[in-house]
């Protein structure tokens, strides 16, 4: 995966984040995963490698994980 390790370890730690909200996390504002400005670029990242969209609705903003996504995620352990 051609992604940079700070990007990874957003990507994982969303991953893991993702039982907490039906599969789909709040980008930010909860516990396990504190998004900062210095962030939007690793989503970014994410994005172009086709690991992640992003969705607004009632007003927040959420992590969708693409079919890639998904198997990124298996190869870290971590099943969505």
């Amino acid at each position: 995966m051609n992604i940079t390790a700070q990007s990874a370890a957003l990507f994982a730690a969303y991953a893991k984040d993702a039982d907490n909200w039906n599969g789909t996390p709040l980008v930010g504002g909860n516990v396990l995963v504190v998004s900062v400005a210095a962030d939007r670029g690793n989503l970014t990242d994410l994005k172009k490698a086709g690991l992640i969209s992003t969705f607004i609705d009632d007003g927040c903003s959420w992590v969708k994980f693409t079919p890639l996504g998904v198997e990124y995620a298996a190869t870290l352990g971590i099943s969505l």
